[in-house]
């Protein structure tokens, strides 16, 4: 928990400049708290995707960087181009490509949850609306109409994780497919009672249950070293 709640701490800011949601759909009364999680710093971490800055700009920014294409694939960038309501864009982590006109996504900071914006959905559905089926327009799943939303948005396409040659570029994505099976919990054994007699009075072991959310990070201070039982043992009765 502590490796996923310092890395939402990165992400999140206080308030964003520009609501990335189905505002349309948005009752005025709706509550709106703190802290938001911004579509941009997690879709660059479901994808590996090294582009900073507003969503608008990663279209432009990943020529020349990134592979770029109207096919949606798993792992890929869905960017969205900025609107009269959506003015700094949006982008989205393709999990699941489902048929040719159907896609689950990963994002962040669309669909108010439980009176909130900022929240993250995985594995939402989104739909290519486009008369040519080119990705071009999609329609979106919107929480609090439990379906697709409304507006027809407009897509500039998807960017890849790879060189224009199909070679790896960027950070390895955090995430397989969204048919993977969750992570299996492993607990350690149970210490025997000799074991747990020897060390009498020593610090208690902290067990941490790893998230697949999030990569797990090492905080930077050192604990403190519980007194090796060897060196008591000296002390107590001499050498």
């Amino acid at each position: 928990m502590r490796g996923l709640s310092l890395a939402i701490a990165m992400c999140a800011l206080a308030v964003p400049s520009a609501a990335f949601a189905d505002i349309a759909e948005m009752s005025a009364g709706e509550a709106e708290l703190a802290p938001y999680l911004q579509c941009v710093p997690y879709a660059r971490e479901r994808t590996g995707v090294q582009i900073y800055g507003d969503a608008r700009t990663w279209w432009d920014q990943a020529a020349g960087r990134y592979r770029r294409g109207n096919t949606p694939r798993p792992g890929a960038v869905m960017t969205f181009m900025p609107t009269g309501s959506m003015v700094l864009g949006h982008v989205a982590a393709v999990s699941k490509v489902i048929d040719s006109r159907t896609v689950l996504l990963d994002h962040a900071n669309w669909s108010p949850i439980d009176g909130r914006r900022g929240q993250i959905e995985r594995d939402v559905r989104a739909v290519d609306v486009s008369p040519a089926n080119d990705w071009s327009q999609v329609r979106v799943w919107y929480a609090p109409l439990g379906n697709l939303g409304t507006t027809a948005w407009p897509v500039a396409g998807f960017i890849y994780n790879e060189r224009e040659d199909g070679t790896p570029l960027g950070r390895k994505r955090v995430f397989a497919s969204a048919s993977s099976a969750p992570a299996s919990k492993a607990f350690a054994p149970a210490p025997s009672s000799a074991f747990a007699a020897a060390f009498k009075g020593f610090a208690d072991p902290v067990m941490v249950k790893p998230t697949a959310d999030a990569p797990r990070r090492i905080a930077a201070s050192t604990p403190t070293r519980p007194r090796d039982p060897i060196d008591a043992a000296i002390a107590l009765y001499g050498s």
